[in-house]
């Protein structure tokens, strides 16, 4: 069977999904490859929060360009989408300054943002805990999605409203491209071919591309993340982001202090060693997700991380998010780790092994975020040449 279409992507997570949308925009004729019956990578194994505030100006700009697609898409599906706001929740006066001159340098960015007393705090957020709390700065536009749903939502959307053709179980073997035909072969005994192809996802780039996969400056983060059982009627709204996580965005490395802060901190502790910050958010169920830590190897490598989890990690966690809010309850009804793939030295990973074949990964931490406003800006840049 040959099938013809303006572009094939391969790999359908959120990155993939979101060049599909805007390639359908603009009138192409689309096929989604995926290798799973449904997602099932960093796209549904994260906690589901849109949050620009917490990157470098770029992709801050690409974050922002994704809340309005979000809610574009919201007004016409229901993507699970909440509009609740994120809130950093600093816990001593050096994080207290941090999150002062984030808000100094979003006035300038012209992104809204709000600083709260820590008796506005802890009247917004029930449970959080006055010894920890010493104030916040909330991001009213943010917003909360249930990943796992959210992406099944899209995809049904963009193949009922917008004609996406989605290939489920569909492992790809082989992509070439011969003068002006990129082809496709599968597992299955398909053969697609298009004008163009991008190549999303990083198992499939480590199979169709071992030598540039090897020599490429990916590295894999491994993070821990919990979920409680249903909170009952308690409610908390929004993402909350604490101490440990103002320590570690990419956007408070703008500020002034954050280079004298950081060198106080010490080098042996914990949270260093496995890269843990306290993030929480409720769930549509009234659970509470948790989390999370970060491990590292080189993508080459990635299997060196392990397939276990780290129960240290998770008792770590559960116990420093029970100095920050005092849920009804922290029994834990699931726990999971995620994997994504990132850059060293650069933001994303873009290579092209011939004209009409592009791959784009390592999109790290920034994939729920950033992948509605960067695919917009990638398929303009891809089909502008």
């Amino acid at each position: 069977m040959t099938t013809k279409f303006d572009l094939i992507i391969v790999g359908g997570g959120i990155l993939g999904t979101f060049h599909a949308y805007h390639a359908l925009k603009k009138n192409l004729k689309v096929a989604l490859l995926e290798r799973n019956s449904l997602p099932q990578g960093a796209t549904v194994r994260n906690f589901g929060q849109v949050v620009p505030s917490g990157m470098d100006l770029k992709w801050q700009n690409f974050g922002r360009e994704s809340l309005h697609l979000y809610q574009e898409l919201q007004a016409q599906t229901d993507l699970t989408i909440r509009q609740h706001g994120s809130v950093y929740i600093a816990s001593n006066d050096e994080e207290m300054q941090l999150i002062q001159e984030l808000h100094e340098i979003n006035k300038h960015n012209d992104y809204e943002s709000v600083l709260l007393t820590k008796g506005e705090c802890i009247k917004k957020y029930d449970g959080l805990r006055s010894e920890y709390c010493k104030g916040g700065l909330f991001f009213p536009q943010e917003l909360s999605v249930d990943s796992s749903d959210m992406i099944v939502k899209l995809q049904t959307f963009l193949k009922e409203k917008l004609k996406l053709q989605i290939f489920y179980n569909t492992t790809v073997m082989e992509t070439f491209e011969d003068i002006d035909t990129c082809t496709v072969f599968t597992t299955e005994g398909k053969i697609l071919k298009a004008s163009k192809i991008i190549i999303c996802g990083g198992h499939e780039f480590k199979t169709l591309y071992p030598d540039v996969f090897n020599e490429s400056d990916l590295e894999v983060t491994k993070l821990q993340m919990l979920q409680t059982k249903p909170q009952g009627k308690y409610s908390l709204k929004g993402n909350i982001l604490t101490g440990l996580t103002i320590r570690r965005y990419e956007s408070f490395r703008e500020c002034p202090s954050y280079q004298q802060i950081k060198a106080k901190e010490d080098s042996l502790s914990f949270e260093k060693k496995f890269g843990v910050h306290i993030l929480f958010k409720q769930a549509l169920d009234g659970s509470v997700i948790l989390g999370d830590s970060h491990e590292y190897a080189d993508a080459k490598n990635s299997d060196t991380l392990g397939y276990d989890l780290n129960m240290e990690i998770d008792e770590f966690m559960i116990n420093e998010a029970k100095k920050i809010i005092d849920l009804p309850t922290y029994e834990i009804q699931r726990r999971w780790f995620g994997v994504y793939s990132q850059c060293k030295n650069q933001d994303i990973f873009e290579y092209e092994p011939s004209p009409n074949i592009h791959i784009i990964t390592g999109i790290g931490g920034k994939g729920m975020t950033g992948s509605g406003g960067f695919s917009k800006f990638n398929i303009d840049k891809i089909y502008s040449k």
